[in-house]
């Protein structure tokens, strides 16, 4: 897109379409907690879990029940959800000038370890929304289980407009 501005970068929301991806509802918490809280120009979103709805999508561990790629779609829909809180609260992911921290918890068993591969689908549906510059740091880490019996939950920091 060309303004007076110069060459202007593909806007997260417009990003969104040209990608053909369509956020579910954004989701409602599990307990006594809320999904986003913003403190000046970051936006903590709470562990984002693969449901739609309030209802699990992907339950068990991965190595065991699930394989990988089960894995990497559960985070896509982690994911996809943390992108649904982001926009409840702020209205438009426009605001969101950067990822600052993705943290990716995966359910696993025994030697389970593609935990990097699993996490990347977080990664990619951030750096396909928001761009290869606004990539973040990032933790992935097995856990033995997580609420509900869920394979996964993603837990983001963004930073926003003030």
């Amino acid at each position: 897109m060309v303004s007076d501005k110069g060459l202007q970068p593909a806007n997260a929301e417009r990003r969104l379409k040209e990608l053909g991806i369509e956020l579910p509802p954004p989701p409602t918490p599990f307990g006594a907690y809320v999904e986003a809280v913003q403190t000046g120009n970051q936006l903590f979103l709470s562990g984002m879990l693969p449901a739609i709805g309030h209802e699990p999508k992907f339950v068990g561990r991965l190595g065991k029940e699930l394989n990988a790629n089960a894995g990497r779609e559960a985070v896509r829909i982690a994911a996809l959800n943390a992108l649904s809180a982001a926009r409840q609260k702020l209205g438009s992911l426009d605001k969101v000038t950067r990822v600052i921290r993705l943290c990716v918890y995966l359910a696993t068993y025994g030697d389970f370890f593609d935990q990097p591969k699993v996490a990347d689908a977080a990664s990619e549906i951030f750096r396909d929304v928001f761009g290869e510059d606004k990539k973040s740091v990032r933790m992935v880490l097995g856990v033995a289980s997580l609420p509900l019996g869920m394979t996964v939950a993603v837990e983001v920091i963004l930073e926003v407009e003030g």
